[in-house]
């Protein structure tokens, strides 16, 4: 008779309880939390972080239920985007704030070009923000300033380019810079053949949310979710905590995990855990 294959579960460290896909799972005590409690939990933080793979459907399905449930507790929320650049805020709010069509929309901000991943991923987001008048935040650096570090390092900015980010940078966390190496050498480079120039690129990035971040929170008595990549919030060191040496805030770090073969996280991986399917 034909062996069954085992299931694919998670295992959390010190934590004998296995668990599956479509369930959250609170990190820190190893338990699984319902969709109404996980909001319950977050929605009174200063800053809610949410990750995705940027191509899985399944993790913007997450992003969307997260933020209605987040609006319906506090309809003032704050919205902050990685997926778009801070020189193009003022396209961004004619959209969302005022009268301008999605077409043109698209067209001004060069989606295909500045960011690229198919649009109807993310428009449940953009329309959500538009019916409910919310301003979304443009968190990142300028695409041909990241573009240029990583080629050619820091030290090859202009004083122009050089004052769109920001100036105190921390690339001095060994564990986020392992953990951006381990990336760097899964894929291959076929341009980017300094590891320190794209880690400085890596550093460009995730320091200019945060400082944008901060800087929302500073100006605005109010809450905000944040959505960018996994890899940006995983354990904290990418944006989070550069959020939090600029400004004392609460945060929470809710990441969709694509679930595709059993495994064992870390507890200090994300405050919560959402496994989906492959």
């Amino acid at each position: 008779m034909k062996r069954m294959p085992e299931p694919v579960v998670a295992r959390i460290m010190d934590v004998t309880e296995a668990f599956h896909r479509h369930q959250i799972i609170d990190l820190s005590s190893g338990e699984v939390v319902s969709f109404d409690r996980l909001i319950d939990q977050t929605s009174t933080r200063n800053v809610i972080f949410v990750g995705e793979n940027h191509d899985d459907p399944a993790h913007h399905l997450i992003e969307i239920q997260i933020l209605q449930g987040l609006l319906a507790r506090d309809p003032s929320l704050t919205i902050a985007m990685e997926f778009f650049q801070q020189d193009q805020q003022g396209i961004l709010d004619r959209y969302t704030l005022g009268n301008m069509s999605e077409e043109a929309f698209l067209e001004a901000i060069n989606w295909k070009k500045t960011w690229g991943y198919p649009y109807h991923l993310y428009r449940p987001l953009m329309l959500a923000a538009k019916q409910h008048g919310i301003r979304i935040l443009a968190l990142n650096a300028p695409r041909e300033i990241v573009r240029k570090v990583a080629r050619e390092g820091l030290n090859a900015l202009n004083e122009e380019e050089r004052a769109q980010i920001p100036r105190d940078m921390d690339l001095s966390n060994e564990s986020h810079r392992a953990y951006v190496r381990e990336a760097y050498e899964n894929h291959e480079q076929t341009e980017l053949k300094d590891f320190e120039h794209f880690y400085q690129a890596q550093i460009v990035w995730e320091e200019t949310m945060a400082w944008n971040i901060a800087e929302l929170l500073k100006a605005q008595d109010q809450r905000a979710v944040v959505f960018s990549g996994n890899g940006h919030i995983v354990r904290k060191f990418g944006i989070p905590d550069r959020v939090q040496r600029r400004l004392s805030v609460s945060s929470a770090t809710i990441m969709p995990f694509s679930l595709r073969k059993t495994v064992t996280l870390e507890k200090d991986l994300a405050d919560f855990v959402w496994l989906t399917g492959p």
